[in-house]
């Protein structure tokens, strides 16, 4: 039993119930399903690889490794593959619950990280933000990040740790966790501008100030979480206790349920027109945003469409006022007289009747489409779908002839 408890191992949700032992294949494992979902000329994907390690070295962590951004696409990257990168790390890191890992290289400047600026953008008060310098072996001669690693530079709220991971040819040479977090802590010791700070740098300082940030964090988010699953459970047992004597062929609960799903047709119609429905159609408008498109574009296009002669509007007005004066003579005056402006005007006015029955038509259109839309929540009643859509349409039409009429 002792044996298995200290055995390391790792698990992958995409494999249940085969054990690594042996982390070289773990990191084989990785390469291989991340070729499997995006391909093997660099595709990205935001389907996660689940990774479980036991180990009695390591503390309760969850970590989700996120990718840095991508400025410019290689291989089968599409062409917006920084904001679907963003996009992506947006997902994970607004979750009010999650700390920030916000991980930059020592050896570029600061200012200029994107991981500090995609956690500003969410945790603005620093509040779940903490940073990791790493690269700290990588420094030109003469530099060091003393200044950052002791918040001085960019504070933030949780400070930073720095780190000194194994290069890629410390991997390929074979060289072990342990033989790493030796020369990681030889490092700190032996290098004058941290060797004050070593205590509080280093992989294991890591680990230990994420287990106590993440356990904090827990404890200060668990009381609105404890609140919003009780208000939950009351609700729950509140609505399980209306449906305790519930009798499916009591007149009345038909009665009743018929009213919610008509009254509910009423607000997803409502909120169609207005815009603030609970689904956003990213293809085409719908809805009210149509019916104001008709209004502010497709009826001014109309108008625009009526041909006009000016030459011979002129000549109108001219015919007009000199058959309103008759034989008296027709004198110079600033105004058109009233009865010459009413007769021109009306006559102008009936061109108008064209661009604006076709505009009701639209508009009647757009208002029986969304109806259909409403009543798809209905179509598991047939019967009362068609009523309601047969009862709202016939309105929407009468509306229509009362509304051409006037015209």
């Amino acid at each position: 039993l002792l044996l298995i408890f200290f055995t390391e191992y790792a698990e992958f949700l995409h494999c249940k119930g085969r054990k690594f032992t042996d982390f070289d294949e773990v990191r084989q494992e990785i390469e291989v399903e991340t070729d499997r979902v995006t391909g093997v000329n660099k595709g990205i994907s935001s389907v996660p690889i689940n990774l479980r390690i036991y180990s009695p070295h390591v503390l309760s962590l969850t970590l989700i490794d996120l990718p840095g951004i991508t400025k410019v696409p290689v291989g089968d990257q599409p062409p917006d593959i920084e904001q679907q990168i963003r996009d992506m790390i947006m997902q994970f890191i607004s979750r009010e619950n999650c700390l920030i890992l916000a991980v930059t290289p020592a050896n570029t400047d600061l200012a200029n990280s994107d991981a500090l600026k995609l956690a500003k953008e969410v945790d603005p008060q620093g509040l779940r933000t903490i940073g990791v310098i790493t690269k700290l072996d990588l420094m030109d001669d003469g530099t060091d990040a003393r200044e950052i690693l002791e918040n001085k530079l960019l504070p933030l709220r949780r400070g930073y740790v720095g780190v000194v991971n194994r290069s890629q040819k410390d991997i390929d040479g074979k060289k072990d966790i342990k033989a790493a977090l030796l020369a990681e802590r030889k490092f700190f010791l032996s290098h004058p501008a941290y060797r004050h700070m070593a205590d509080r740098m280093g992989t294991p300082y890591l680990q230990k100030v994420l287990n106590q940030q993440l356990t904090n964090h827990i404890r200060d988010t668990l009381p609105a979480f404890r609140s919003k699953l009780q208000n939950q459970l009351l609700s729950i047992e509140h609505e399980v206790e209306v449906y305790k004597n519930f009798r499916p062929e009591d007149p009345t609960r038909k009665t009743k349920a018929l009213l919610q799903m008509v009254q509910q047709f009423s607000v997803d119609f409502e909120k169609r027109i207005e815009g603030s429905g609970d689904q956003v159609d990213t293809l085409e408008l719908s809805g009210g945003a149509k019916i104001n498109r008709i209004f502010h574009e497709r009826f001014p296009f109309e108008l625009v469409k009526m041909e006009f002669n000016e030459k011979e509007l002129r000549r109108e007005i001219s015919y007009a006022i000199k058959n309103i004066h008759g034989i008296r003579q027709v004198l110079q005056c600033l105004f058109t007289p009233d009865m010459a402006f009413e007769a021109i005007v009306k006559k102008q006015i009936v061109k108008l009747k064209g661009p604006c029955l076709k505009s009701v038509d639209l508009v009647m259109q757009e208002l029986i489409n969304t109806v259909k839309k409403c009543t798809k929540k209905l179509a598991t009643y047939p019967r009362l779908c068609e009523e309601t859509e047969r009862i709202v349409a016939g309105y929407i039409r009468e509306r229509e002839e009362k509304t051409k009429d006037q015209v």
